[in-house]
């Protein structure tokens, strides 16, 4: 149990960052869920004892500083991003094959920046919920791969400015199979399983297992408490666990 810690979680309100926020409040700590929807953030923080919540666009210039001087959190976990537009290449255009870059990367980018330009704490942590489709594609989705695949490349850089600057703050990357049930994940079934006659089960079998909001947040605060020198740069997450991803 990590006690008397603070942990952002951005993207808090749906799918893999509800079931991540949800984790670590059960862990003990003080959670700020951020999200725009502050309907939905209203909910969960009345659902989960320990989770404090600030509605806020965090793709907006600005929002990271403001956030992290006012929670001053020991941990940052980053989810948000948009539903990629499912369509083969010659049916995207570049504003439907853009939209993970102009989100997921924007906050991948402007988060990581003000957590080395504030900077964070010493034996603080950043982790990025990027996705397994970084490694292997994903045809049907336009520009999301590659832009997961960015945000991992950006972690890893973040990471070795901290080493160079001696700050002490790690910076780690996640890639989770997809998550029948969450928007993201919905829509990777609906593309590719579908079509083929498989059932979202069947689909999940053939990538190693369902994984859900619950397992991933449990992952997640797992990786959290690793300590610094066992600690990887990215992790495939699969049903099966946590798999260090070189």
């Amino acid at each position: 149990m990590r006690n008397a810690h603070t942990t952002v979680v951005v993207g808090a309100s749906r799918g893999l960052g509800r079931g991540i926020a949800t984790a670590f409040a059960a862990d003990g700590g003080s959670v700020v869920a951020v999200a725009r929807d502050e309907s939905r953030l209203a909910e969960l923080a009345a659902e989960a004892p320990g989770i404090r919540y600030d509605a806020a666009d965090a793709g907006e210039k600005g929002v990271a500083e403001r956030l992290l001087e006012q929670y001053e959190p020991d941990t940052v976990v980053l989810v948000a991003g948009a539903i990629p537009h499912v369509a083969p290449l010659e049916q995207q255009t570049w504003e439907t094959f853009s939209v993970n870059w102009e989100t997921d990367v924007r906050i991948a980018f402007l988060w990581l920046s003000a957590s080395l330009l504030r900077p964070l704490r010493p034996g603080s942590r950043v982790i990025v919920v990027s996705s397994g489709a970084a490694v292997g594609g994903s045809p049907l989705s336009g520009g999301y791969a590659g832009a997961k695949a960015t945000q991992r490349f950006i972690t890893a850089y973040a990471n070795g400015e901290s080493a160079r600057a001696g700050l002490g703050i790690d910076f780690t990357t996640v890639l989770p199979r997809p998550v029948p049930g969450t928007g993201v994940g919905q829509a990777a079934v609906d593309a590719y399983a579908t079509p083929n006659g498989l059932s979202a089960q069947q689909y999940a079998e053939q990538l190693g297992g369902l994984l859900t909001p619950e397992t991933v947040g449990a992952a997640v605060v797992e990786l959290a408490a690793t300590e610094p020198a066992d600690l990887g740069e990215s992790y495939l997450l699969t049903a099966a666990g946590l798999n260090r991803f070189a």
